[in-house]
């Protein structure tokens, strides 16, 4: 994995990951929260039910304000002691901690971060066989067409030490071309602090609906029950025009404003933005007003005045 010599070609990246296994080390902030009261203080905190998680497993869940709204997207993950270790998106870490502070009270629970620790993701249907070494945790991800591992623990000296040499590195260009034809949204990015978890598409992956009360819980409910109906949604855009055929020179940028192909009505701004292989386009993330209905031709504007490009919304995922 860390041989020398110029990395593999995006696409050869991209199709790796797709079909044998490649290697990207995600950026994430980790926080371990222990002590006697962990687990029924994160039951009444998490959208998800963490209680009687056994050592080694992990559940992807929400941290919400008391008005249903997105503080963090985190996953969390219990040790092998019976403690829990939550990893989320750069820059997320603070917002957990001063979350999780806030309702501590009395109770017997630990928060710490922890720094020192990394996450690399390998993707593919040769992850497994690609993975050795005892990181901590050992995490099967599902994605929408692409499965895989995280391993998550404190950085080793050498990352081949967790993953076999013949793993292909993938690139952030690549890797970001997976993540948005997932629909995977970035916390603090694709889902905002003060997001709605149904605008972001979150529900099914982070909420249950059988367990006993959360923060946050009301809305969450309340909006299940009506349909989900909500003003905005993550959506996937793909532009039709790409100068050069590979990307280079003719991506949308990311802030660029989403109009109606019809009357030129501002709907939402691109959140996230890559070269996709596997469509030969452009794809993007953004968070729609619901009069967008996917699939839907839309243009793209990269500031005001500047000429319009064409577009399609998309529902998420998206596939070649």
């Amino acid at each position: 994995m860390n041989a020398p010599g110029a990395p593999a070609p995006v696409d050869d990246q991209y199709e790796a990951a797709r079909s044998a296994a490649a290697v990207h080390v995600i950026p994430r902030d980790v926080v371990s929260v222990s002590g006697a009261d962990a687990e029924p203080y994160l039951q009444g905190q998490c959208s998800q039910d963490v209680a009687g998680l056994p050592p080694g497993s992990t559940v992807d869940s929400l941290l919400l304000s008391p008005q249903g709204k997105i503080d963090a997207f985190i996953r969390v993950n219990r040790s092998e002691d019976g403690g829990f270790v939550i990893d989320t998106d750069p820059g997320s870490g603070p917002v957990v901690v001063a979350r999780l502070e806030r309702y501590r009270l009395r109770m017997k629970v630990d928060i710490d971060r922890l720094d020192s620790w990394a996450c690399v993701a390998v993707r593919g249907p040769g992850a497994s066989d690609a993975v050795f070494g005892s990181p901590p945790f050992v995490l099967p991800v599902e994605w929408p067409g692409l499965i895989g591992l995280d391993l998550l623990g404190a950085a080793p000296p050498d990352l081949s030490s967790w993953v076999d040499r013949e793993a292909v590195p993938c690139g952030e260009e690549a890797w970001e071309a997976l993540r948005i034809e997932a629909g995977i949204p970035v916390g603090g990015r694709d889902a905002v602090e003060g997001s709605i978890p149904a605008e972001a598409g979150l529900v099914e992956r982070t909420v249950s609906f059988t367990k006993g009360c959360y923060t946050g819980q009301e809305l969450v409910a309340r909006l299940d029950a009506r349909g989900s109906k909500v003003a905005r949604r993550l959506r996937g855009v793909v532009a039709s025009t790409v100068v050069g055929g590979d990307g280079t020179g003719g991506l949308p940028a990311v802030g660029s404003v989403v109009l109606t192909a019809e009357g030129g009505h501002e709907v939402g701004q691109l959140t996230s933005v890559a070269w996709s292989p596997g469509l030969r386009a452009a794809v993007a993330l953004a968070m729609l007003h619901r009069r967008v209905e996917p699939p839907e031709p839309v243009l793209l504007q990269s500031a005001p005045g500047q000429e319009t490009r064409p577009a399609e919304a998309r529902p998420l995922p998206l596939f070649a």
